[in-house]
């Protein structure tokens, strides 16, 4: 498909990362719909594609296999398609491919959200993402605290 470095601005995938939890899905539905494009949830497209849920996954065949299955995902979605709205799963933008591939194809959007507010919303989300099962309060936050350092970048 080329490279982007010749595409409009306006014809860019924006890719929204940041915390688990966030609300990257939510309001990348409501992005893609006030802008007439199609959205995509990478974490959503890999469990339709697997047929079964991301804890499974990691459960199942561990974290190294997802996060293998994520970058070949996003870097595929990333060259390869135009006008979508991408939300990524927390972990993925860590990677320095795939960073690099929404960096040079995308309009990278970070979502960021105080410790405060998103520890507000820990009761309702951990129970489905297997990084923070069995995990103490303090290290989960040193988890968010990390994350949002290399979102920042």
């Amino acid at each position: 498909m080329g490279t982007y470095s010749n595409i409009p601005l306006r014809e860019r995938n924006i890719v929204l990362i940041g915390f688990m939890g966030v609300g990257k899905t939510t309001i990348g539905q409501l992005v893609a719909k006030k802008l007439y494009r199609d959205f995509i949830d990478v974490d959503q497209e890999i469990e339709k594609r697997h047929h079964m849920s991301i804890p499974a996954i990691f459960e199942q065949m561990g974290e190294n296999y997802f996060r293998k299955v994520e970058r070949e995902l996003i870097v595929d979605l990333c060259t390869n398609t135009r006008l979508k709205i991408i939300s990524l799963g927390g972990g993925a933008y860590l990677q320095e491919e795939v960073r690099n591939a929404c960096l040079s194809h995308g309009i990278v959007v970070f979502l960021d959200l105080s410790w405060e507010n998103w520890k507000d919303r820990l009761p309702s989300i951990v129970h489905d993402r297997p990084l923070l099962k069995n995990k103490a309060l303090e290290e989960i936050k040193q988890l968010f605290e990390l994350r949002k350092q290399a979102y920042s970048q």
